[in-house]
């Protein structure tokens, strides 16, 4: 085994595990999911059947991550923040093989207590302010906030919010990286 779980955590036969990932005290990661290398996996979480979670993803305290979620490399999931998988779920009525996927991509951030509807993709380097809904679609870059969510800015891949001048660039204050916005969006330069 190259990878640490805690005394207190589940996981069960058929899940895939990469080297380096630490998981922490009573978790339970389901058959058939696929944890990458590198992960942290904190107090609490749930990780269901299915859900593919890439490198070097964070997965803070009481997160729920249900099945058809996908979470690309450099995933921030932050505390208590869930996933749905059902559009229009009822106790008395079995949905399980109706559910609907969720993309997280590369480098995004989901802020604590926030909800994702499911169906909706989060762009690259996104980040979802906490306590935010996600109702809908987030662009790559995209900074949104509140319930249901809606678009404030935009942020570069360290996380900070971007002030483009009159020609559509903006720097990172961190990394010095350089950001273009388009009508199609904002990407990075260099």
């Amino acid at each position: 085994m190259d990878y640490f779980a805690h005394e207190t955590a589940v996981i069960d036969a058929g899940s895939k595990i990469g080297k380096g990932t630490k998981i922490w005290h009573f978790t339970h990661i389901m058959t058939d999911s696929v944890v990458g290398q590198y992960c942290n996996i904190g107090q609490n979480v749930v990780i269901s059947p299915k859900v593919v979670l890439g490198n070097n993803v964070k997965v803070q305290n009481n997160v729920s991550v249900y099945t058809g979620v996908i979470c690309e490399d450099d995933v921030f999931l932050g505390p208590s923040c869930v996933f749905t998988n059902v559009v229009n779920p009822r106790s008395a009525v079995v949905r399980r093989g109706y559910y609907v996927s969720t993309k997280v991509s590369k480098g995004a951030t989901i802020g604590a207590n926030a909800t994702i509807i499911c169906g909706n993709h989060i762009g690259k380097y996104a980040l979802v302010g906490a306590g935010s809904v996600v109702t809908k679609p987030v662009a790559d870059y995209a900074l949104v906030v509140g319930a249901p969510a809606r678009q404030i800015g935009w942020v570069s891949e360290y996380a900070h919010k971007l002030s483009f001048d009159q020609n559509g660039f903006a720097f990172c204050p961190e990394s010095g990286q350089k950001y273009r916005i388009t009508d199609a969006g904002v990407e990075r330069v260099s």
